[in-house]
């Protein structure tokens, strides 16, 4: 593992380890040069390949011929931020173990580990990498969209960021709601190579996989979002038998009219605006008038999954779900004025019907009239051919 350089008289030692440290003796004639060499080891946990809020742990050991001194350490992440690390260290100052903080996505690459001491005079930077594993996305995030309309959902991997050459698995199902079961929607597996897999799963569950779509992304395409699209989307990918996950919670938002169409004149209308699933405390619904008044908004009420304002007159209308002041979605519905001649037919359709109506009732109350008096007739005629037929035969007894 070492050589000598014979026109430099250099020695050269690869691979060094701590048993190499010591003093090594240079002879050249009458001459002696002797050095000192110090030896550092920094070894971190799981080869440096980490999934997000893992914490890793380095382990720093020196070698020396000297008395080991106690050593100054500062930690510096891939950002060159300052890392305060809690520090074992051990009596005879060999041996310091360093637990560092709760991994984030972010906090893949190059850290630095800075060695100091005054006696004897050290300042030494040891290098590392760091990779972690997991989603450009935030762990949690809440996605909205408006009925009948087409959602992507999205979860970006990072590993061709941090190049990542272990190959891992991961999938994406779905549910409705916090304590229903999960349906797996498709499963993936990625190469060392960097090579995507992607299997659908479901024939249930109504979703397309895009076949245009960024290489390092996991995407599903929900054509025409309808409220049974709602829930708890999460994508987890697994490596190692360590997981990470992120999830994403969809929100399907609707507006409708009662009745539908134009409205007539004089005529009222209910306007309603409705989420799929219960909004958080800090949330709720509203409907507003454009360049309308104070009177025209109307607000729900806490837990409300929805909220009806009632119309005559035509005009648009804008319904918000709002939360924490921030307005996440918005939907318009316009209120049209029937046409005159609508209002017109309308009216003329409700007075012949009810001249329709009287004619029929007359008609029956005719024809009930001369039903009875048929009746009483025929009455009176059996009664006469009674009587002629028992006058007859009294004559004959005679």
């Amino acid at each position: 593992r070492s050589e000598i350089n014979s026109n430099s008289k250099h020695l050269r030692v690869w691979d060094l380890r701590l048993s190499d440290a010591g003093i090594y003796t240079c002879e050249s004639g009458s001459r002696t040069v002797s050095i000192s060499l110090h030896v550092f080891q920094l070894t971190i946990s799981l080869d440096g390949h980490f999934l997000p809020k893992e914490v890793p742990e380095l382990t720093l050991m020196q070698n020396s011929s000297h008395p080991l001194p106690h050593l100054n350490i500062a930690l510096f992440d891939s950002n060159n931020h300052t890392v305060t690390p809690k520090i074992l260290e051990n009596k005879t100052h060999q041996k310091y173990i360093l637990m560092l903080k709760q991994l984030k996505a972010t906090d893949s690459g190059t850290w630095m580990c800075h060695v100091r001491s005054d006696s004897p005079l050290i300042n030494h930077n040891i290098s590392f990498d760091v990779k972690v594993l997991g989603f450009q996305n935030p762990d949690s995030e809440t996605k909205y969209a408006a009925a009948d309309s087409t959602v992507i959902l999205s979860w970006y991997l990072n590993f061709q960021k941090v190049k990542w050459q272990e190959g891992f698995t991961g999938q994406l199902s779905w549910k409705q709601q916090q304590s229903a079961t999960a349906h797996e929607l498709l499963n993936f597996n990625v190469t060392a190579r960097g090579e995507q897999h992607v299997t659908k799963k479901s024939s249930h569950f109504q979703f397309e996989i895009p076949e245009s779509k960024p290489q390092s992304a996991i995407e599903v395409r929900l054509p025409k979002v309808h409220f049974s699209h709602t829930g708890q989307y999460r994508c987890q990918l697994a490596y190692n038998r360590r997981y990470a996950q992120s999830q994403t919670e969809l929100l399907v938002l609707k507006v409708s009219a009662d009745p539908v169409g134009p409205l007539p004149s004089g005529a009222k209308a209910t306007l309603t605006c409705q989420i799929s699933s219960p909004l958080r405390p800090n949330a709720h619904l509203r409907w507003e008038r454009v360049n309308g008044t104070q009177m025209d908004v109307k607000k729900s009420k806490q837990h409300e999954v929805k909220v009806e304002v009632n119309v005559s007159a035509a005009g648009l209308w804008n319904c918000h779900l709002i939360e924490d002041n921030e307005r996440k979605i918005s939907l318009h519905y316009r209120v049209e004025e029937a046409p005159v001649w609508i209002s017109y037919t309308a009216i003329g359709a409700s007075v012949g019907g009810s001249i329709l109506v009287f004619g029929l009732a007359c008609l029956c109350i005719v024809n009930g009239i001369s039903w009875q008096r048929r009746r009483q007739r025929a009455k009176r005629m059996a009664q006469a051919r009674q009587y002629l037929l028992e006058n007859k035969t009294c004559q004959c007894q005679q």
